[in-house]
């Protein structure tokens, strides 16, 4: 057994018992974190096929992105497992018949075999003019036909994801009342005269004259 076969072998046990953990663990945290595990183990795995762009890919989106998304909602939404189990038995039957189905659609496809399935053929070796090998790599040849023959449709869906993410922040923005931000432009269209106010007053004024004591008895009594 060689270096790759043992690799693959890793890779793939290691994914299957993530991918168990992820439906029998108790704690959505830790069924998140497995989930993780396996969609690494599947790009290792992906990296061994020569499939660099899938692998990079599957990292890149769903470990740096889906998956990180999918930790924060978990740990901010406050999930109670007993009321998750409430109904559980209620849908098991449908649950356990779905899951005997996949498993006898899975365990017909392994007996019989992938005879009709032709082998994969090695990529056919490209010269130059000098009769060198020019290596080849799948991620540049489907990058180049993503940007040449599919431009429109990798625009459009870039056009889309842009405005389903415009969508959900207008969506989910909420104007707190108790914060003290100043509207900019309500302070480049204020004027000075409606801020300052300015009154006329005498330079001088007369002095009051002093009042005796007696005189204010008098005024108390009154």
């Amino acid at each position: 057994m060689d270096a790759k076969t043992g690799f693959f072998y890793l890779f793939s046990a290691v994914l299957l018992f993530a991918a168990f953990r992820v439906i029998t663990s108790r704690n959505p945290v830790h069924a998140v974190l497995n989930l993780i595990l396996a969609f690494s183990q599947a790009a290792g795995i992906w990296l061994l096929l020569k499939a660099e762009f899938l692998g990079i890919a599957l990292v890149v989106v769903y470990l740096g992105a889906v998956m990180v998304l999918f930790m924060f909602v978990v740990m901010m939404l406050d999930i109670r497992i007993d009321r998750v189990r409430q109904g559980f038995w209620k849908h098991f039957p449908i649950a356990a018949f779905v899951g005997a189905l996949v498993a006898l659609e899975m365990a017909l496809v392994l007996m019989a075999g992938f005879g009709s399935v032709d082998e994969a053929k090695p990529v056919a070796e490209m010269l130059n003019k000098q009769g060198e090998v020019i290596p080849y790599s799948n991620t540049l040849a489907l990058g180049r036909l993503l940007y040449t023959e599919y431009l429109y449709p990798v625009e459009i869906a870039a056009v889309l994801l842009l405005v389903a993410m415009i969508t959900a922040i207008a969506l989910t923005m909420r104007k707190r009342k108790d914060t003290k931000a100043i509207n900019p432009a309500i302070q480049v269209r204020v004027r000075a005269e409606d801020r300052i106010s300015l009154v006329k007053m005498a330079p001088t004024q007369a002095a009051v004259a002093p009042v005796a004591e007696g005189e204010v008895a008098v005024e108390e009594k009154k």
